[in-house]
């Protein structure tokens, strides 16, 4: 993304255009079982939205087309999967592919309008359970195992907890549409619904709280997570993310004892010697630039005394030092690679939130 440098001043914007120039050199897919906030016409429409320069308004234009058909194709077809009664698949829903990602592009793009509303309806009826094989499990129940398994341990499928490809990501758009005034019939009781699911896996350890980033249909029977320990703590699946959701949750509802439970959790985990020795990149999606930029976001709405804001200078010097010992991911994208290192580096030399909201396509803009 090459748009936070020419806006703040640090680079160029004939290199911009150079790299919108190299992004649609191609076609740009349009295919409802393709396209999505990370791939294809959406992915291009928050781009060049988020460049915030007047020069684009007329492809914009025909992005947005391609995108409400697109999304009405999408939103047709997950209501006729419940109407059969029958369980999702990850990539109806979730940020990175599903309805979510396409969701938070409109309400990044547009703020309020019917195609976000018709989203935010679809992901209300999605939260409402449903009953399979005798149990009755949460509605966003994946019929499959997080890779399309249907053996061993997914078996009777999963219950996804992540923001990046969970029910995290659905619950970031809800609150996030609610804190800016957008709601529709059922947003709030959606919100409660998944923020007591997810409240049901908080495990509590002696470092603090941890969720499990996937549930398998034995654990849901039993409540019992068989997963010893925390995870990485990372954006996508670990408790940064997860708490950042449930941050945002607390806020839409003016919940000021959950605010602080999100708030309490990643707090104790970035104190977590043993959790952070879990982090192996510098990436954004599962790496030290996803936690220190979500900590950042956390922070920055954070009650007073949560600790985080102190965590912040400790947090921004291990991302540094850890860029210094191993060097940037060899990857050159945002989520796994080069680009979005740069962007939270961005942010901390600047210590405001992105000019470009750039980070909303990760849940984390409030």
């Amino acid at each position: 993304m090459p748009w936070p440098g020419a806006r703040s001043g640090i680079g160029s914007w004939d290199s911009a255009r150079q790299w919108v120039a190299a992004m649609a050199r191609g076609p740009v897919t349009a295919k409802p079982d393709a396209a999505a906030l990370f791939r294809g016409v959406p992915a291009v429409a928050f781009t060049l939205h988020a460049a915030g320069h007047d020069g684009y308004a007329a492809p914009q234009s025909i992005l947005d087309r391609h995108i409400a058909t697109l999304t009405r194709h999408r939103l047709a077809r997950a209501h006729e999967r419940i109407d059969r009664a029958e369980l999702p698949l990850v990539r109806e829903f979730d940020l990175i592919s599903g309805l979510t990602g396409i969701g938070t592009g409109l309400l990044h793009r547009h703020g309020r309008s019917d195609l976000l509303e018709q989203v935010l309806t679809y992901l209300i009826r999605l939260t409402k359970p449903i009953r399979h094989d005798g149990d009755l499990l949460p509605g966003w129940w994946c019929r499959t195992g997080p890779r399309g398994q249907t053996a061993s341990r997914w078996r009777g499928g999963h219950g996804n907890l992540g923001l990046a490809h969970g029910i995290s990501g659905p619950l970031a758009l809800l609150a996030t549409a609610m804190r800016r005034g957008i709601t529709v019939a059922g947003q709030a009781d959606a919100i409660e619904r998944i923020t007591t699911w997810l409240h049901r896996w908080r495990c509590d350890a002696g470092t603090g709280v941890w969720w499990p980033g996937l549930i398998s249909r034995g654990e849901q029977r039993s409540t019992t997570v068989h997963q010893s320990g925390p995870q990485r703590p990372s954006w996508c699946y670990g408790t940064p993310g997860l708490a950042r959701a449930q941050q945002l949750a607390a806020l839409a509802l003016a919940d000021a004892r959950r605010q602080r439970t999100a708030e309490d959790a990643l707090a104790g985990c970035v104190r977590d010697e043993g959790q952070l020795a879990l982090l192996r990149d510098a990436s954004v999606c599962h790496g030290w630039a996803g936690l220190v930029h979500t900590a950042r976001r956390v922070a920055a709405d954070a009650t007073e005394d949560s600790g985080l804001l102190q965590a912040l200078p400790g947090l921004d010097a291990r991302l540094r030092d850890y860029l210094h010992r191993y060097g940037p991911p060899a990857d050159s994208g945002l989520l796994e690679g080069r680009a979005g290192t740069r962007l939270v580096q961005l942010a901390q030399t600047t210590n405001t939130a992105p000019i470009t909201r750039w980070d909303a396509c990760l849940l984390l803009e409030g």
